[in-house]
């Protein structure tokens, strides 16, 4: 067996690109709502990290070869505080977003996390309508938080949960944390009413592949959406390997051979899963057993409706999950910038922007276990940094 090379790049310390500044007169503060970038996407979704630290060591996100105990995270004065995340929030919202997700590293180890989400839960689009607000966690600490975060104003939750097995799921998380206490957080979100609740599960193959069918059935009529997600090549620390990727039409198949599965719109316009609903007799949707949705971020590129940015913990706007580089925004707000110089320039670089990584995906060289991703690929900002 060849051994695993981790490049150690802290994608942090790479130079991010400088905003602009405009010397032109700027416009009061207005509605702009249809910017649009160079692929004629519009920007709806703002996924905000709030943290670079997870109480998780997963393969896929933040080995332990390389986030050890000497690794260094960001000092707290690097952090954007709430009140410029939020600032950061309204000026996207007057450009057309309508939903933000809060992620990490694990988000809610953020201290006071429902400070920001009460802040952000205040904001309104331009027509008076209240934001999309979810977050992203691991579960860990949600059976604790559950209440605090619907009473804050979090309307819906994300858990990641890459199995039912508590052997498998510990050798994923690689902290020896318990699947049980997720699943009681699950169990605490869904009876404070922070729904509809989605499950990912970052699938692997020969890693927690047989945990398709288990997680399946257990979530089968749970009133949780449960998404297979196509390991990805986010970042450089990952090992990542084309010959660990299960497709997700390969997991659409394993599904149906014991539970029948048939196919369901989008549910919005940029939706990166596709929707499968469970099968009654007749072979309608039964609405009462639910759905799955699969995400194929490898195997069948969503770029061409992609309508999300992504703003890291200090203020960096990425354009890309995949993205190598970022722009500055926190030092716009730390040296005095205007809202409305602010707002064109998060107007301009939207404007600039091009990105389509998983459809540019297949012209790179494959990745395996003789050719890793990393060494072929350009580098790449990591998904623990920028959230999924």
């Amino acid at each position: 067996m060849s051994e695993r090379v981790i490049p150690l790049i802290d994608q942090r310390h790479l130079a991010p690109k400088s905003v602009p500044v405009l010397t032109t007169a700027l416009p009061k503060l207005q509605v702009l709502g249809q910017v649009q970038d160079r692929l004629n996407r519009p920007l709806r979704d703002l996924r905000i990290s709030v943290t670079d630290r997870c109480n998780f060591r997963c393969s896929y996100c933040m080995p332990k070869e390389v986030f050890d105990s000497n690794y260094t995270y960001l000092p707290q004065t690097a952090l954007l505080s709430f009140e410029e995340i939020t600032r950061l929030a309204r000026l996207f919202v007057v450009q057309g977003v309508r939903k933000i997700r809060l992620t990490g590293g694990e988000p809610l180890l953020r201290k006071n996390i429902e400070v920001l989400i009460e802040q952000l839960a205040q904001l309104r689009t331009p027509d008076g309508v209240p934001l999309d607000l979810t977050l992203t966690t691991n579960g860990s600490l949600l059976k604790r938080k559950a209440q605090a975060l619907k009473d804050a104003g979090l309307q819906r939750i994300t858990v990641s949960l890459d199995g039912l097995d508590d052997a498998v799921f510990k050798r994923m998380n690689d902290v020896d944390f318990p699947v049980a206490d997720v699943l009681e957080g699950l169990e605490a979100a869904q009876a404070v009413g922070l729904g509809p609740i989605k499950v990912n599960m970052v699938v692997k193959r020969g890693t927690n592949d047989d945990q398709i069918l288990p997680m399946a059935r257990h979530f089968l009529g749970s009133g949780m959406v449960l998404r297979f997600i196509e390991y990805m090549d986010v970042g450089a620390t990952n090992g990542w390997r084309m010959d660990e990727v299960l497709p997700s039409a390969e997991v659409v198949q394993h599904l149906q051979t014991q539970l029948p599965l048939v196919p369901l719109e989008a549910s919005a316009a940029g939706e990166t899963a596709q929707r499968w609903g469970y099968a009654n007799a007749q072979g309608q949707h039964d609405h009462a057993l639910g759905e799955i949705g699969v995400i194929s971020s490898v195997t069948q590129a969503f770029c061409g409706d992609c309508n999300r940015a992504r703003l890291s913990t200090e203020g960096q706007l990425y354009l890309c999950l995949f993205a190598s580089q970022g722009h500055d925004l926190r030092s716009l707000l730390r040296t005095g910038a205007s809202d409305e110089l602010i707002q064109a320039s998060i107007s301009g670089i939207w404007a600039q922007r091009d990105d389509r990584y998983s459809q540019l995906r297949s012209q790179l060289p494959p990745a395996t276990s003789e050719n890793p991703a990393a060494t072929t690929a350009p580098r790449r900002v990591e998904m623990s940094y920028i959230g999924g």
